[in-house]
């Protein structure tokens, strides 16, 4: 079966990938295929196995590739293609969009910004009675989206100051930005763990 997840809520999206392809899947990065390449992705079994799991990265960017891309959507394989955007005008969505999955992740548009500022204000003293206030929102806000606005607030910070502890909060932000983009560490888990440190951060 073949899918298609759009939008840029990476941690919905990536939850949704583990549970349909499971824990042991292959990762393709669409930029690096040909179009010879699709028969053996699609259509070819493995040694072990006769159904393959696999995730394919961002494949619309590889034009001449996902133009052919009508012609496998009846895969026996479980396929996800997972993409930032898709172009609904194009030839390629028009042919497939009614043969495969096709399934948006969008981060919320509406963020609390007052509560997020606040949050991190505490975080500044107290970690703790920051993650406290913080889990009565998890359930309303993405973790993604609440990371960014805390990055913002840091920078306002350094503009502000130009000293040694905000760029040291810089530059934890930018480690735990790379956790959440390059490992399946819950992305919440990464912001409380933030939040607890950031007092030591500050005055070390």
């Amino acid at each position: 079966m073949l899918r298609i997840f759009t939008g840029d809520n990476r941690v919905q999206a990536q939850t949704e990938i583990a549970k349909l392809l499971g824990p042991d899947y292959e990762v393709i990065e669409g930029a690096n295929l040909l179009p010879s390449d699709l028969p053996s992705i699609f259509k070819g079994g493995t040694l072990f196995a006769n159904k393959r799991h696999i995730l394919i990265r961002d494949l619309s960017e590889n034009k001449p590739v996902f133009e052919k891309l009508p012609d496998y959507t009846d895969t026996p394989h479980e396929v996800i293609i997972q993409e930032l955007k898709l172009d609904k005008r194009s030839a390629t969505y028009k042919a497939i969009k009614d043969q495969v999955e096709i399934k948006d992740f969008a981060l919320s548009k509406n963020p609390n910004f007052r509560q997020v500022f606040d949050i991190y204000k505490v975080a500044k003293t107290n970690g703790t009675k920051a993650v406290q206030i913080l889990s009565g929102l998890k359930a309303e806000e993405d973790p993604i989206m609440f990371f960014g606005l805390i990055i913002s607030q840091a920078i306002k910070d350094y503009e502000q100051h130009q000293g040694t502890k905000e760029k040291r909060v810089l530059k934890e932000l930018a480690r735990v930005d790379l956790q959440m983009k390059s490992t399946q560490i819950d992305s919440w888990l990464l912001v409380e763990s933030f939040l607890l440190r950031l007092s030591v951060i500050l005055n070390n």
